[in-house]
């Protein structure tokens, strides 16, 4: 399944790869969400996406989420939010914030103009534990860059959220600190078993 809809969104399934294996994560729950199967054989090209949106403008907005990290697919994002911001329709990104790393240069003033809001998984409130729930496969440098990545969209990117997942390991707290210290806001997302 490359796009789904969920209520009024449109999501979209561009990758299964990620940088990270968090202990959280909904991959580990099964192969899908809301009864749509997301787990890919192979990805699809950018046209492939494109015709599997059609028309976006009856969806209030259009994101990059799916069973993987879409930013490491970045030209598919850029071409594909190029058409749909064409029918005036909002972007959203749900990221960890690594593609800087994992690309090894900043990407994000590429996402300037296409993309009205990017929320980027904090899910731990330093280094050391963001790595022992998330098991970065760039260890606790991961944490450091999704902070500068954070840092940087806020410089190109209207609306910047920085997010957790409510579970006993994370003190929410502290990391709603960082997102006040950083200037974004903050969203506590339900962990689903």
């Amino acid at each position: 399944m490359i796009a789904y809809a969920l209520g009024n969104k449109l999501y979209l399934n561009i990758t299964n790869r990620c940088t990270n294996k968090c202990s959280f994560c909904i991959r580990n729950q099964g192969p899908g969400v809301g009864g749509y199967y997301l787990w890919l054989d192979e990805e699809p090209t950018t046209q492939e996406v494109i015709e599997a949106i059609g028309d976006p403008s009856e969806y209030e907005e259009v994101v990059f989420c799916g069973y993987g990290e879409p930013l490491l697919r970045i030209h598919t994002v850029l071409e594909v939010a190029k058409y749909v911001k064409g029918f005036n329709v909002p972007v959203r990104i749900d990221t960890n914030g690594q593609a800087n790393l994992a690309h090894g240069e900043n990407i994000v003033p590429e996402l300037e103009g296409l993309v009205d809001t990017i929320s980027i998984s904090l899910n731990a409130e330093n280094s050391a534990k963001y790595d022992q729930i998330c098991s970065s496969e760039f260890g606790e440098e991961a944490f450091e860059a999704l902070l500068e990545f954070t840092r940087e969209c806020k410089k190109y990117i209207p609306n910047v959220i920085l997010s957790v997942v409510d579970i006993p390991e994370i003190d929410v707290e502290k990391c709603r600190a960082i997102a006040e210290d950083l200037g974004v806001d903050f969203r506590v997302r339900a962990y689903i078993k």
